[in-house]
């Protein structure tokens, strides 16, 4: 029988319940991957992101922007120009995808394996 659980694992006060980065959320990690480059336009964002709307571009970013991993510069040109840019903070997390991606080199064939058994469940 496995240990039970801390009562209070989901504390509302619990660092992890805080955390801006989910597993499993699509877009953050990939917008990280386009800033870790420099900063872009949300329109360069969009075209490198091929898939995400502009609405679900723009909550990652609003979010991202939040939680300090982004910054927004307007430009006061005609036509307005703006930017979105890695924090030192949102830099820090390039090191965590770069483990994801490994961990994901090294287990991809099994996930895949386990889900096709799944579906032959």
């Amino acid at each position: 029988m496995a240990d039970p659980l801390p009562p209070d694992l989901f504390h509302p006060d619990c660092p992890g319940v805080a955390v801006p980065l989910q597993v499993g959320d699509r877009w953050t990690g990939m917008v990280v991957r386009c800033l870790a480059f420099g900063p872009r336009r949300f329109t360069e964002l969009r075209a490198a992101l091929r898939g995400v709307t502009a609405k679900v571009l723009a909550e990652t970013l609003r979010a991202m922007r939040r939680d300090g991993l982004v910054t927004r510069t307007a430009y006061p040109e005609n036509p307005p120009r703006v930017e979105y840019a890695l924090t030192p903070l949102g830099r820090t997390l390039i090191d965590l995808l770069d483990a994801a991606r490994r961990w994901t080199d090294d287990h991809l064939a099994e996930v895949l394996a386990a889900r096709r058994a799944h579906l032959d469940d």
